[in-house]
């Protein structure tokens, strides 16, 4: 097996959150060596960048209206790209684990655009920002927001243990981060740290919602599906077909219906969480622990 092979097996294997975090590196390093040749060079790389930031004035989002995503997985340093997937790398796990990954994928894109339409419309509505001039927004920060904020409300008073913190309640640690946002709008980076707090709202309000049984993003998981369905061709379909009927494919089938019914992984789900609610998440067995992470990779 080849290197490149084998990265695309492991690549695979992982679980999206940290598929997420090797995009971001991926592409902080590619846009990175680019301006060290167009250094070298003489050149500059401003004008790619430029494609890919989110504006905050509406007519220039008009012509790059896939700046809403993008500027979602650049950043401005390595401080600013580590500090983002660390908190990702921590929330995420427990997001994947508690509700899954296909939902932390949702979580993170509408936090993205979420804090993004925060941003415009804050430097366009606020006498404070009427004399900036061009500025743009990039950096996963407000996707990470509104995956830390989404767990944090869905699990606010499991315990977890922190260096030289010991134990403290999630809800602490998102609490902290918001105030940090809110307290630092007028010491610099405002358009920044207002992103934070719109992908944070998003994550909120998703968690709040699932937790009343309502997929506030199930739309947008449709849509993707819908996209990657035109994108990647289903394979076809062999025009001969076997049938076979018997008593023992009926039982089978009967059998199917009845477990697409209710799912026992589902109920032992919710038992556990219950008890996360109740006792927190230090009460949990090993093997309920296992379960759990295993069932958040599903």
């Amino acid at each position: 097996m080849s290197l490149l092979e084998d990265l695309k097996t492991k690549f695979r294997t992982i679980t999206i959150i940290e598929k997420l975090i090797v995009i971001n590196v991926v592409i902080f390093i590619s846009f990175y060596l680019v301006k060290t040749f167009t250094f070298l060079f003489g050149a500059t790389n401003d004008s790619l960048m430029d494609w890919f930031v989110f504006p905050k004035e509406v007519n220039e989002f008009v012509f790059k209206p896939w700046t809403i995503i993008t500027y979602a997985f650049l950043h401005s340093g390595i401080w600013h790209l580590a500090s983002n997937m660390i908190i990702l790398y921590f929330a995420g796990r427990y997001f994947v684990s508690y509700i899954s990954g296909k939902r932390a994928l949702t979580v993170y894109f509408l936090g993205a655009i979420f804090g993004a339409l925060l941003y415009m419309l804050s430097y366009n509505l606020f006498p404070a920002f009427s004399q900036v001039g061009d500025s743009y927004l990039l950096g996963a920060s407000a996707s990470v927001m509104a995956i830390l904020i989404g767990i944090a409300t869905y699990i606010p008073y499991m315990t977890i243990r922190l260096l030289f913190l010991g134990s403290v309640k999630f809800w602490w640690i998102a609490a902290f981060f918001v105030i940090l946002d809110i307290i630092q709008i007028p010491a610099g980076n405002a358009g920044g740290h207002l992103a934070h707090l719109g992908g944070a709202l998003f994550g909120y309000m998703y968690a709040s919602q699932l937790k009343k049984g309502n997929d506030i993003g199930a739309w947008f998981e449709k849509l993707m599906d819908g996209l990657l369905s035109m994108l990647i061709p289903r394979k076809k379909k062999s025009p001969l077909k076997t049938v076979h009927k018997s008593k023992t494919h009926k039982r089978a089938a009967r059998n199917t219906k009845t477990n697409s019914v209710k799912n026992p992984n589902q109920a032992r789900i919710d038992a556990i969480l219950d008890k996360i609610s109740k006792s927190g998440y230090d009460s949990l067995t090993k093997d309920e622990k296992d379960f759990l992470f295993k069932a958040g990779k599903e």
